[in-house]
C-alpha cells in the first residue's frame, strides 16, 4: 500500500529531464534579441522557479544587458516555441513511467505541482503520455502566486480534494522543500537532478518514486 493516499509531485527534474526542450525553446526567445544560443546542461541550473526567473538568472549570470521590453520579447518567443514541442528531446528519470502507473494501480491519487507554464504542463504531460495519471496539474501562471508559495500547492491539493496529512509532496530542488515546509506537509527528494543537493530528514530521500509504495521511508523514533 502507498504510504499516503495521495502524492503531488514536481515536473522538471523530479519526472523528467526537460532541459534539452526547455533550453531549445529559450535560444529561440533569445534569439530574437539577438542573444547566444544556450547549452541545456547550463540551462539546467537555472530551472525551477518559473520560465521569467530563469530568463533573467541567465542574462544576469552571462551579464547580458537587457531591459524589459527585451525580456518580454524573449519570454513569448521561448513561450511559442515550447507550446510548438513541448516534449521532442525530453526523457523521463529511471523507471517514472511504471513507478507512477504502480502507485496509481495501487489506489493512490496523484498531481502535479509545477512553476512550468499551465498550458505547456498540459501539453507535456499530454505528449509523454502521463496526463491521464493526473487528477490535477497547476502550472505557475494559474494561481496568484507560485512556488516557493505555499498556495501553490495548496491549490492543487484542493483541487483533489484531499484531507491534511494524507498526502506529501514529492521535488528535486530546495524551493520544492521549501514549498513543503511552508504549507506545513511531508516532503520527500527524488535522486536525480538536483535533488542530491537537497538537505531532508533521514528516510526522505528516494531511489526511485517506487519507494513511496514499497516501503516507509518516514523515519522512526530511533532515528
Amino acid at each position: 500500500m502507498p504510504i499516503y493516499a495521495a502524492f503531488i509531485f514536481d515536473l522538471d527534474g523530479t519526472l523528467i529531464d526537460s532541459a534539452p526542450d526547455i533550453a531549445a525553446a529559450l535560444s529561440k526567445g533569445f534569439a530574437a534579441n539577438g542573444w547566444p544560443e544556450l547549452d541545456p546542461r547550463y540551462v539546467e541550473q537555472f530551472i525551477g522557479n518559473g520560465p521569467r526567473r530563469l530568463i533573467l538568472d541567465i542574462l544576469e549570470d552571462k551579464g547580458i544587458a537587457y531591459d524589459e521590453e527585451a525580456v518580454e520579447r524573449a519570454f513569448e518567443g521561448y513561450l511559442q516555441a515550447y507550446l510548438d514541442d513541448p516534449a521532442g528531446r525530453t526523457q523521463f528519470f529511471s523507471h517514472v513511467p511504471e513507478d507512477l502507473a504502480a502507485l496509481r494501480q495501487a489506489g493512490a491519487r496523484l498531481g502535479i505541482c509545477t512553476n512550468k507554464n499551465h498550458a505547456v504542463t498540459g501539453k507535456v504531460l499530454e505528449q509523454l503520455g502521463l496526463a491521464d495519471l493526473f487528477d490535477a496539474a497547476i502550472g505557475a501562471d494559474a494561481v496568484p502566486a507560485s512556488k516557493p508559495d505555499p498556495g501553490h500547492l495548496m491549490a492543487v491539493a484542493e483541487a483533489m480534494a484531499l484531507e491534511p496529512g494524507s498526502w506529501a509532496y514529492v521535488g528535486d530542488t530546495n524551493v520544492d522543500r521549501a514549498t513543503a515546509e511552508a504549507a506545513g506537509v511531508p516532503f520527500y527528494v527524488v535522486p536525480w537532478g538536483a535533488g542530491a543537493s537537497v538537505d531532508v530528514p533521514v528516510g526522505h530521500r528516494l531511489t526511485r518514486l517506487a519507494d513511496l509504495l514499497q516501503h516507509d521511508p518516514r523515519p522512526t523514533a530511533a532515528e
